[in-house]
């Protein structure tokens, strides 16, 4: 992969700032800036196939389905967009826990991002049904065996395909599993690992998988892909005159073309360079470097030791508070978030509180020049 050549795709980094901030939205290449503009300049409004505007916006859906649907190893007739992972999750919650009752378990994990937790515990509630909660190690950052909190009357299996606090890459296929073996549903959120792995729904095990487009290299909205014909046995509030078919009657009110065409231009461009396979070998990488690094800082603790892991890595400097680490490395023009990212759950089961630490997020566009001057910014606080 060339490095080089990514970056100068990338407007943001002229600003010569060492960036480890892409857990929480990546820079956006250029070609994907361009086609956002060109498809709002390019007179689409609604769908049809009568006027030459209608055939485009038709077509825009279509590519950017079809997109998704390779981007992510699933059916492009069953890919939902929407405002973001969270209001999806959110929408699919209460349309899955229409069938829920007292007596009906739901299995959420501690590891994951509060909107693959709060959304599922609101919906059990509701429903009068019972949530059973998977913790982790909080010196590893592994999960639990999920098979300790399986039962028949589990519905739903909500777990992580990456931690976005810790970087903990579990076995999903393994959960879903056990999952499928007493009859549950299981619901992935993989915005943090699409961001730096090729993802594949089926080889998942997952029935539902979400992420988030502007965690590689696109515009803010969400994805939520599924086999059609699950999606076919959901039934959603919708407008009456909206469509019913599937996956529209999921979406909505009308689709941001605009982003929609950024969209197909993300996926575009990290095919264009290799796949997710080469861009997940070049952060390879770039985190054995800094692991490396970190080692010879004994004032630095990285926080969890999980197996298989993205290239995200959060930090305690001794001395110094979150916040105040990531201030100082701002001294030495490097990005670097404090806090817990949303993962509240995690962040408190590991003992660090609501203010997390400080999380180093590897990218395809991060260099090695990058990595040293991160390295260099803490170890000048000694």
């Amino acid at each position: 992969m060339d490095v080089e050549k990514i970056r100068s795709r990338f407007p943001a980094l002229a600003d010569g700032l060492a960036r480890f901030d892409g857990p929480g939205g990546s820079l956006v290449p250029d070609d994907v800036a361009q086609a956002v503009a060109t498809a709002m300049t390019s007179g689409m409004c609604q769908r049809g196939a009568v006027t030459a505007p209608e055939r485009l916006t038709e077509a825009t859906v279509a590519d950017a389905r079809g997109a998704m649907g390779r981007f992510l190893g699933s059916d492009p007739r069953g890919v939902v967009f929407g405002r973001s992972m969270t209001a999806l999750t959110m929408d699919l919650a209460r349309t899955i826990a229409k069938d829920w009752g007292p007596g009906d378990e739901v299995v959420v994990t501690r590891l994951d991002h509060d909107s693959n937790v709060r959304s599922w515990v609101i919906a059990a509630e509701r429903a009068g049904a019972t949530v059973r909660w998977l913790g982790f190690d909080p010196e590893t950052a592994e999960l639990d065996d999920v098979a300790t909190v399986l039962s028949e009357r589990t519905r739903l299996v909500a777990v992580t395909a990456a931690s976005n606090l810790f970087g903990t890459r579990p076995d999903v296929r393994a959960i879903a599993d056990a999952a499928h073996a007493v009859g549950a549903l299981v619901y992935v959120d993989a915005v943090h690992l699409a961001a730096h792995a090729p993802v594949d729904r089926v080889a998942l095990g997952a029935d539902l998988v979400a992420c988030s487009l502007y965690k590689f290299f696109g515009p803010h909205c969400g994805v939520v892909a599924a086999d059609p014909a699950l999606l076919e046995t959901l039934r959603p509030d919708k407008l009456l005159p909206s469509s019913d078919a599937v996956p529209e009657r999921f979406e909505l009110g009308t689709l941001p073309y605009e982003l929609l065409a950024g969209t197909t231009a993300a996926v575009e461009f990290i095919e264009a360079h290799g796949g997710m396979a080469a861009l997940e070998e070049h952060e390879e990488g770039l985190l054995a470097r800094l692991l490396d690094g970190l080692a010879g800082l004994d004032h630095v603790t990285v926080l969890g030791r999980p197996r298989h892991r993205t290239p995200t890595v959060l930090l305690h400097v001794d001395g110094h508070t979150p916040d105040e680490a990531r201030l100082r490395l701002a001294e030495h023009g490097v990005i670097a978030p404090a806090g817990s990212f949303y993962a509240i759950e995690a962040a408190r089961h590991a003992g660090l509180g609501d203010a997390g630490g400080v999380r180093v997020g590897l990218a395809p566009y991060t260099g090695t020049d990058d990595v040293d001057r991160l390295l260099a910014g803490l170890a000048a606080l000694a």
